[in-house]
Formats: C-alpha cells, structure tokens, sequence
C-alpha cells in the first residue's frame, strides 16, 4: 500500500467525512511519534560519533526499543485494510470535499496587499465621497460609513485603498485602523485604537484609564477611524466604544466594514454601500492576472473558453478568482483546465462554511510539502504580518524542507517553497516600507487552520478551553496565562513550535524547558520575563531554531553547545548579554548565528 497515496487521498475526503478527518489527524500524530522517536536515535548515534565512543545505556536502549514496537503497532492498526476499506480510502486519489470550518479570521491591517484593485474605482468614488463630504449634522459624530458584502468580496482591500488615498491624508489630522473580528471588547478595543494613532504600545489597565488616554489624543482633533470585520450586534457596547470618539473635531468620521447584515442594521447610518460581485470583464482581468503569464491575446481560443466558465463558478469573487487563477498559471494544456472545470468541489454547498469552494480547489492542488507548510500558517495569531526569511527559517526548524540536489541549499528550497505559495495567492504582499512583509487574506487563514485541526494552537485567538494534548505547534499571543490555560499548557508535552508574539511567554524558561521535551522551534523575542537560560536547555535535544533576541539574558550557558541539531540562534539587541560560549562555533548544524555584539 502506498501510505502517501492513502493519506492524499483521505485529506480530500476529510472535508465530507468526519471519521476520515479524524483518522487522518490519528495517522499524523502517531507519523510525528515516530519522527520524534528516530530523531532521538540520530541524535545519540551523533553525540556519540563527535565523543568518538558510543554511551547509551541498557534502560535508554530498552526505553527506545519499547517506544519503536509501540508505534509500530499504532501505525499497524490505523493503517489496517478493514479500517482504510470501511472509510473508502485508497491509493487511487478520489474526490472530497468541504465542511463548515471553525476559526477566526486573520486581522488586517492599515497596509495595502494590492496595488490595483479592478472594477472598484466607483465604490472607491462613493466612500471618499461620504468620507470627505463636510454635510450632514455637526453638533456630533458624523455617523458611520459602512462597507458591506460577503467573506472574499474585498472588502477589506476597498478600504486599505481609501484609507492610504491623498485626498485621506490631507482631511484628517489622526487616522487609526482597528480589526474588530467577533470578540468585541470595549477595552481592548479603545486600547487598540489609541495605539494605532500613536503607534505605539499603550500601558493602559483598565477602561476608564485607556477612554481617559484616548479622549484627550482626539479632542479638537479630526480624526478617521476604520472598524474592519464588525461582528457584533450589541448597541451598548458600540456606545461604550464611542463615549471617547465624541470629543473628536467636527467632521470626523468611522468608516465599518462587515459580512454581517444584522450589524447594519443596528448601525444608525444611511451611508450604506452593498459591495457587489465583480462584472465579467473585471473578473476576467482578475483571472487572467494571475492564470496567465504572458499577454492575454496569447490564450488559445479554446482556453479562453474553458476560461469563461471557470470564471462563472467564481462567481465574481476577487479572492476566488485570484486564487483559481494562480492554481491554473502552472497548467498549459486543455486537459488539466478541463479537469479544475469539471472538478465536484464546485458542487460543495456553502452554507454555514466559511471556506468557499474556489479556496479548497486550490489547497487540493497544493503538492503535499506545500501543504504541510501552509498548514503550519495556521500558528500565525490574528494581525500577524510575517517576514519571508523567518517563516522559510520556521519550515527549516520544523524538517518541511527536502533538497535532492547537493548543490541546493535548505534556504534555496524554502525560498522555491514559499515563492510557490505566493504564486498560488496562498500569500499577499504587505504594501509597505519594507518588500519582506506578507500577509494572509482572512478566508485562508480559516482554511489553515481547519486543515491543521489540533496541530496548530493560538492562545489568545482560538476558542479557549483545553489546549489540545495534540497540539504541535503554539504560539503564545496574549500577554498573560491563567491557571486553567496554564495547567493544559503544560498536559501539550508534544508541542514542537512554541512561538511567544507577546511580551510574556506565561511561564519561565525552566518551565518550557522540563516541559516540552520535543521542541524544535522556540522563539521568545522580545519576551522581558526571561532573564536567564539554564544549563538544563541541553536536554531539548531537538531543538533547532532558538530565538533570544530583544530579551534580558547576561550570558549564555556552556550547555547549549550540545544542541548538536540548533541549526539557527538569534540574539539580536540582548543588550545585557556579556558572553558567549567559547565553543559556540563548533556546533555541527549552526548555519545562522545573528547577534548584536554588546561586549
């Protein structure tokens, strides 16, 4: 039996059958076991290869032994014939397809992510129009200016064009971009607005603090403020939220985005804009942006046809047709366009789904490595914009790359990985001060994250409750842990990623340290909470990627020179790191050392 044949083929059939799902999520677990287990074999054999002498013990011998006839088994009985018969899974790659996904969506940002957007210039007029216009009642808050249209209309993208357009930034004195999502909280929403006008972060404890702090930055002061992805219908809250916003000058304005009819029709507002699906010849330019390379008139006739349809099932969406597009930019005959034509996953119904068919036609296309790499997306928390070399870093920690060319290296196949991805419109350029920055539209994140099911685990963005003892990889986005959170922190021993995005990594590095054994990737940049790295950071044996940069640490421990696999260490900005090991250099696998020199 060909396993990967199996797995491919039950990754398409987990979007329709949720005992496949589970089976499959079953099947990687027990695979990630079994890579754990070999990669603790590798790495006795090599300390003992670099002490010239072999030191294993009988109880370690016997402890691996035990571990391999174990998962011996668990794979034997998840890939037993009756059970991969009952579930109808095969080597022969079939059909599936989608199912309701849960999962919040990806922030956005003030940034453009397109520099053209097609068919909107009209839309674009209307809003500038209602944002710069000086009528209406003065003696308040202008009222709201809302944006409204289903997930993947582009809504977000209208506003990032308004919002950075001249005519913007000559009205208004201060301008702030806040993504709401579901969780409408009053405080943390004010606190997110305040930053964003002084670009900065705001130490604000509580909510009449953090409404003094703002009404005293507004007041006097023209402002524009864009409330992207509102969810939430509750009239006082939104109130709460505006108690601030009132001292602001006359002519300020709120500009909402959102897919939810219910918010609009709590909103006291007739500056009320439908998004509408895009008409055909903007959605052929769209689709042919991206699904072809060379000038349009080259596409045979009998393409183009083939073309048109296809655009149909898009439906006028940007994000379905840009997506579709790219998938097909790598397929030349009528054959391979016929196929994505006549693909069932067109038929999937939509209702209650947040993953739209044209989003899982082009995942189901993603050769396996790609999708193991997108799938690890998911760990990214909302707002998250991240840099091209520290994720292709990341997929290096995490054994994704593969080079079978000695000439190649893993930093070359990370950057042909991710350049894919990117051609696929599986990522978006982050229009800004630097060309490093990405982002992912909100519709693929859901997508990433229902793909990856519990290996991927966000603290302060998933829904919270038990962290899933699954759980692989975790970042940590919230800026302090409770005792429940910390308790099922700790029950995650498995964890492989442990990427901390706030100041506080919730725990001391001790902890993480007797904790999560199988580490490969810890990052705790910018974390104030750690002052020191203690000698028993030897015993994560896997670990290759380790990032101290911007924390308090005063030295490094000789210890750490027996990470035989650390591949990259970052110690950038430790300003009150003295020394280092004097043995650093010659740990076998460094490729990367970045630090800024302070001694």
């Amino acid at each position: 039996m060909d396993i990967n044949a199996v797995i491919d083929d039950a990754e398409q059939k987990q979007f329709t059958n949720s005992m496949v799902r589970k089976w499959l999520h079953e099947v990687r677990d027990a695979l990630y076991d079994a890579e754990d287990l070999l990669e603790e074999i590798d790495y006795e054999f090599s300390k003992s290869e670099l002490k010239a002498e072999f030191q294993c013990s009988a109880s370690k011998v016997s402890s691996i032994e035990s571990k391999m006839i174990q998962l011996l088994d668990d794979l034997e009985s998840l890939l037993d014939q009756k059970l991969v018969q009952d579930f109808k899974i095969s080597s022969d790659v079939g059909s599936g397809l989608a199912n309701s996904v849960l999962g919040k969506r990806n922030e956005s940002s003030s940034l453009v992510t397109q520099e053209v957007i097609y068919g909107r210039d009209d839309d674009k007029k209307i809003i500038l129009n209602w944002l710069t216009s000086d009528n209406g009642n003065h003696n308040q808050l202008s009222i709201l200016c809302i944006i409204v249209g289903m997930g993947g209309m582009g809504k977000t993208t209208l506003a990032q064009h308004v919002y950075n357009d001249l005519i913007i930034e000559a009205k208004f004195a201060i301008k702030a971009w806040v993504c709401v999502s579901d969780e409408f909280d009053v405080f943390k929403l004010t606190k997110a607005i305040l930053e964003g006008i002084h670009q900065s972060t705001d130490d604000s404890r509580n909510l009449e603090m953090v409404q003094g702090r703002l009404k005293e930055s507004l007041t006097g002061r023209k402002f524009l403020l864009v409330l992207d992805d509102v969810w939430n219908e509750d009239r006082d809250q939104r109130k709460s939220l505006q108690t601030s916003l009132k001292y602001g000058a006359k002519g300020s304005k709120i500009l909402v985005t959102t897919r939810n009819n219910e918010v609009v029709s709590t909103l006291e507002s007739n500056n009320i804009h439908q998004l509408e699906k895009l008409q055909e010849n903007y959605s052929w330019q769209v689709f042919a942006k991206h699904a072809i390379q060379d000038d349009n008139s080259k596409l045979n006739s009998e393409l183009k046809e083939i073309g048109m349809k296809i655009l149909e099932k898009c439906q006028g969406l940007p994000l379905a047709l840009e997506t579709v597009g790219s998938l097909l930019q790598s397929k030349s005959s009528v054959g391979e366009w016929e196929g994505v034509l006549r693909s069932n996953i067109w038929d999937l119904p939509t209702e209650n789904s947040k993953i739209i068919p044209a989003l899982l036609l082009s995942y189901y296309h993603l050769p396996s490595h790609l999708k193991r790499c997108f799938a690890y997306c998911a760990i990214f928390p909302k707002g998250h914009v991240f840099v091209k070399e520290s994720l292709i870093l990341s997929w290096m920690a995490e054994n994704f790359l593969h080079s079978y060319q000695q000439s190649k290296s893993l930093e070359d196949v990370g950057e042909q990985y991710f350049n894919d991805l990117l051609s696929r419109s599986f990522f978006q350029r982050s229009i800004g001060l630097f060309d490093i920055d990405f982002v992912m539209h909100d519709l693929l994140n859901d997508l990433a994250k229902y793909v990856s099911g519990e290996m991927c685990y966000r603290l302060g963005v998933d829904r919270p409750g038990s962290i899933p003892t699954t759980t692989r990889h975790f970042s940590m986005v919230k800026n302090h842990v409770d005792c429940d959170e910390y308790r099922s922190l700790c029950d995650a021993k498995r964890l492989r990623t442990f990427l901390c995005i706030s100041r506080n990594c919730g725990m001391s590095i001790q902890d993480l340290i007797s904790n999560f054994k199988c580490l490969r990737l810890l990052s705790l940049s910018k974390c104030q909470n750690i002052k020191e790295v203690p000698d028993t950071i030897a015993d994560l044996i896997h670990l290759r990627s380790l990032d101290l940069s911007l924390t308090r640490i005063k030295r490094l421990p000789n210890s750490i020179c027996s990470l035989y696999n650390l591949q990259v260490l970052k110690l950038e900005k430790c300003i009150h790191l003295k020394e280092l090991p004097s043995t650093l250099h010659e740990l076998p696998n460094l490729r990367r050392l970045e630090l800024t020199k302070t001694y």
